[in-house]
């Protein structure tokens, strides 16, 4: 079965089959170092740049700053939610995540 994903109004929503699931504003945990030195990271996201899958997982390119450095900067693949029986199930932005791949 395939699942659409896509960005919409300007990076503000992740859209999973034509329904707007994940948003920005969110402030999302993240381990020590992808992202700054702190630990964690409280990361405001303030837009997404992609969407996409690896295997049954839901990750994005994500943009934000930290809330207590202040350091702004990027994730090339957030983990944002998992596709469960065909069905899209978000991840809790206040669980910690190490992000997949580059950041910075």
């Amino acid at each position: 079965m395939a699942i659409s994903l896509r960005t919409l109004d300007d990076g503000a929503w992740i859209s999973v089959d034509d329904a707007r699931e994940v948003g920005v504003s969110d402030v999302w945990t993240l381990s020590r170092g992808p992202f700054c030195d702190c630990e964690p990271a409280y990361v405001l996201v303030e837009g997404f740049t992609d969407a996409g899958v690896d295997g049954a997982v839901v990750v994005a390119g994500a943009v934000g700053r930290c809330l207590d450095c202040g350091r702004q900067g990027s994730v090339d693949r957030l983990a944002v939610g998992r596709i469960v029986d065909g069905e899209f199930a978000p991840y809790d932005p206040g669980g910690v995540r190490s992000p997949c791949g580059p950041t910075r």
